[in-house]
Order: C-alpha cells, then sequence, then structure tokens
C-alpha cells in the first residue's frame, strides 16, 4: 500500500525546508538543506538558484526516504519574499539572486520615491518604496550592470524559480508579487501604471496563479532528480509570510499572528484592501483568495537576544532566560531598542540601532537580559497598535517562532501587546503552510480554513496580567521616546 502524502517546500534564506504531511494532517517526514549566504561587499546579500534547486532536490529525497511508499498528491511552495531572479530568453539565471535583506539600491529606492511618489505608491502597489522590494533590485541592475540587464527577458522570486526548475513553467502567486512593488494589490494584477512610470517592462513578469491553484505539473526531468513522481500537482504557493499565516491557521479577518523568529512579524488578515496613509506598516494580498494582510516587520527578534547571549558570556539561551524571570516587569528600569540592523516597521531606518538606555550601578545581567526581551516585544507592539489605527483589533493571536517557544517570553508578549495568545502545533511555520495549500489544491479540503481545523491544534494559552499592564505601558513610553530623540545621531561618524 502507498502512504498518500502532501509536500510543502520553503525556499528560506539559510535552508530549504521541505514537510511531508499525510490526508489527516499527521507529520510524516521533516528534512532540510542548509543553503549560505555570499556577501561580496558590505550591504550585499545574494545567493545562487542552482544552489536551491539542489538544496531543493536533496530535501526531497530526504523527505520522501523516511516514508514508506509515498504517493505525493500535491506539492506546495513557499520562499524568501522580495529576491529577485533574472532569466534570459533562454531561461537560464542571468546572474545570482539579490535577496530580500540585500540594502544596495537605496538610490533606487528613492528614485522610485520620487519618481512615483508617495501617494501614487499607496495607491498602486499598497506599500513604500524600500530598499528590500524587488524593483528597487532591477533597477539597480539596470543602473549599475545595464549588459546584464539587457540580458533581461524574465524575472521571477526564490520560490518560483524552483517552481520552474520542477515543472519548466514560470508563475507567482499574489502573495509574493505584492512583494515587488510592481502588483496592483487591489486589483490582483501587474500594475501597468507603475511599469510605465518606472519604464519595466511588464512582459518581464510572469503570470499570477492563486496559491492553492494548480500552477503546473513535476517534469520527467525534474522526476528523476527529486524522486517525485511525472504529474505530481504544483500549487501556486505563497510569501513565506503569508505561508506561516496559513500553517498557524491565520487565514481570516480578526486573526492575528506574532512571529518571533530571527526577525518578527505582525500578520492581521483583512476582507479588503487597506494601507496605512503613512505606509509604516506593509499591506499584502494573503495567500487566500479574496483576502489581505497587513504586516508589520521587526527586523532584529531572536536575533537580538543571540547577538546578547553571545555578548554577555555566551551563556545559553535557557540560562539567559532562567536569570531573566528573576527580574520584574520593567527591567528596572532598563530600556533596549531592538534596531541591530535597521528597523523596518514603524520607523523604515536603516540607520538606526540598538541601543540599551538607563542602566545604573545596580544592573546585572538580568536586568538587560529581560530588556532585550522587552524590547523586542514592544517593537512588535508598535505594529500592532499601527493597526489599530486602521480598525484592527484582534481578541486574540497566535505565536509562532523560537521566542513563542519560551513560556516567559510568550507570557511577556501577552502582556505588552494586551492579548491572549496560544500557540499551535504542528509548529512547522511556512512549509507547513506550503503543503496546506497543496492539500486543498489537490481536492482533499475545500478551502484553508478546512485545511486548519484538520491540521491544527492548540498547544498552550496564556492571557496577559492585570497586575502588569501599568508597568509595561510606561515602559513602553520610555521606549517609544529613544528613537526620536536619537534618531538625529544614528549613522552620524559611521560611513553610512
Amino acid at each position: 500500500m502507498t502512504q498518500p502524502t502532501f509536500l510543502g517546500i520553503d525556499v528560506g534564506t539559510s535552508s530549504i525546508k521541505v514537510v511531508a504531511v499525510d490526508p489527516s494532517g499527521k507529520l510524516l517526514a521533516v528534512a532540510s538543506s542548509p543553503m549560505s549566504v555570499d556577501v561580496q561587499r558590505p550591504g550585499w546579500s545574494e545567493q545562487n538558484p542552482e544552489d536551491w534547486w539542489t538544496g531543493t532536490c536533496s530535501a526531497i529525497r530526504q523527505a520522501l526516504g523516511e516514508i514508506n511508499s509515498p504517493e505525493v498528491l500535491a506539492l506546495g511552495l513557499s520562499g524568501q519574499m522580495h529576491s529577485l531572479v533574472p532569466l534570459d530568453v533562454s531561461l537560464n539565471v542571468v546572474r545570482p539572486a539579490i535577496l530580500w535583506n540585500d540594502v544596495r539600491s537605496s538610490a533606487e529606492a528613492a528614485y522610485v520615491r520620487d519618481t512615483v511618489g508617495n501617494e501614487s505608491l499607496r495607491r498602486l502597489a499598497g506599500n513604500p518604496s524600500l530598499e528590500g522590494f524587488t524593483v528597487t533590485k532591477l533597477l539597480w541592475m539596470r543602473n549599475h550592470e545595464p549588459q546584464l540587464y539587457e540580458k533581461i527577458s524574465h524575472m521571477l522570486l526564490a520560490k518560483d524559480y524552483v517552481r520552474f526548475r520542477l515543472t519548466g513553467e514560470l508563475a507567482t502567486d499574489p502573495s509574493d508579487a505584492s512583494a515587488t512593488l510592481l502588483f496592483d494589490i487591489v486589483n490582483s494584477r501587474w500594475s501597468d501604471e507603475m511599469c510605465s512610470m518606472l519604464d519595466v517592462d511588464s512582459a518581464l513578469l510572469p503570470p499570477i496563479v492563486e496559491s492553492a491553484e494548480i500552477a503546473a505539473r513535476v517534469t520527467s526531468v525534474a522526476a528523476s532528480e527529486t524522486g517525485l513522481a511525472v504529474g505530481v500537482p504544483v500549487v501556486g504557493g505563497g510569501a513565506d509570510n503569508a505561508c506561516a499565516a496559513v500553517g498557524a491557521g491565520v487565514v481570516s479577518s480578526g486573526d492575528a499572528l506574532f512571529s518571533v523568529g530571527t526577525s518578527g512579524t505582525v500578520v492581521a488578515p483583512i476582507s479588503q484592501p487597506s494601507t496605512d496613509p503613512g505606509m509604516r506598516i506593509h499591506s499584502m494580498r494573503h495567500a487566500v483568495p479574496n483576502t489581505w494582510y497587513l504586516m508589520g516587520v521587526v527586523l532584529s527578534a531572536g536575533a537580538a537576544l543571540d547577538w546578547w547571549r553571545r555578548s554577555s558570556g555566551q551563556a545559553s539561551f535557557d540560562a539567559l532566560v532562567s536569570e531573566a524571570t528573576e527580574v520584574e516587569a520593567g527591567s528596572g528600569g532598563v530600556t533596549f531598542l531592538p534596531y541591530l540592523t535597521g528597523e523596518r516597521t514603524p520607523h523604515a531606518d536603516a540607520n538606526a540601532r540598538g541601543v540599551f538606555f538607563g542602566m545604573h550601578g545596580g544592573t546585572e545581567r538580568a536586568h538587560m537580559t529581560r530588556a532585550v526581551m522587552e524590547g523586542v516585544s514592544f517593537a512588535l507592539r508598535d505594529s500592532m497598535e499601527l493597526m489599530n489605527e486602521l480598525g484592527v483589533n484582534p481578541s486574540e493571536a497566535v505565536a509562532v517562532g523560537g521566542g513563542a517557544s519560551s513560556s516567559m517570553w510568550l507570557q511577556m508578549l501577552s502582556d505588552v501587546v494586551d492579548l491572549p495568545l496560544r500557540t499551535i502545533g504542528p509548529s512547522e511555520g511556512a512549509p507547513l503552510g506550503a503543503a496546506m495549500l497543496a492539500a486543498v489544491g489537490g481536492g482533499a479540503f475545500g478551502d484553508v480554513v478546512e485545511a486548519g481545523k484538520a491540521w491544527l491544534t492548540d498547544l498552550e494559552s496564556v492571557s496577559p496580567s492585570v497586575s502588569v499592564r501599568g508597568v509595561y505601558d510606561d515602559a513602553y513610553g520610555r521606549y517609544r521616546a529613544l528613537y526620536p530623540a536619537l534618531r538625529g545621531v544614528f549613522g552620524v561618524g559611521s560611513g553610512e
């Protein structure tokens, strides 16, 4: 007998991850293949798309090897947002992919703001022009690598390149297209107006398919490299944040997701497109039909605690957190800004930097550890408060990521944002969401809501403590006052 299986593949920055799930939601296998990032110059971040394909083949074979007689019914893809993969007329890669965290295109981002204007950006693309967005990388190639730019016949995003290698077909989905600045998020189509204003040939852009729609099928060539059967359906899939939300059951208006991984995000689905007048938060199409989401991004979340762990004596995470539990809320007056690599929401300031403030003679490592965790939580609260201004007021939220696996940090976050939080299982995030989209596309479920009810289980729940609400409100006020006070000196004398 065969084992019916749905696969979810996440094309991440640090690894390719594959999960295999049976129709009932049982996790059959998890496999991964590590990726490295090429940093040729400060601010640059590149990967070779061929490495994504090699890693995907390896991880698929690993996963299938753990299952007795697997029969893959459908496959879904998730991937890092924004990353540019330029292809020539023969569909060969023109140059290494320029990644989401590459900041070389500051001048091009400013050019887009000046050429299009913030009001048109808000109306047409729903997002500000920042270095992360794909079109700024394309314009950088036009300005700095004109001979390579002239060779470009098609552009893809990370997961879509893997789908091309699996199926031979070019496509993307609305959630990933939203991250290019060339997509009309309201009407779910490429924006001819944006392309015209920026002199970008719309013929470069791939067709759009919905996230749970079958986009193409596995070819014989890909089958021989991956171990998949010829003809396995491959659905549209989605951007990693959208798929992570699907994998946490955060798919409907009123839901919310707090992710505390290396970076941090707050995602809130909405039933109608909405954009912040100041574009301090992002507005994207969800990986669910007729649904959008607002998203705030904290660039250093778990990364901030990891930095502090390495900088304060290489103590283990468990030891640091254990110390921090002995310190009362408010960290003895110590405040931390987690802007170690700049910040996205709400400041969009690449020059912002990390700050400890308020230490005194009695300050100990435990106070500073707790301040780091509180600072990340305050940064996530920034995003939630902006969403509140737009009428998004969830009554509870799901928390995922390494931070959510700490009971202490989960309770702290609940107290800071004043929301009940729950964790869910399986906690596989974006690749699980991609597998759920495959299960919908493969006909096992009518939609992702139905899939989530069948596959997901609540694990831990916490509610905010009234006793510390005032303490955290005061500490958050100190936190909010620091950035405006320091903005003028960030970057001064740093050569940035």
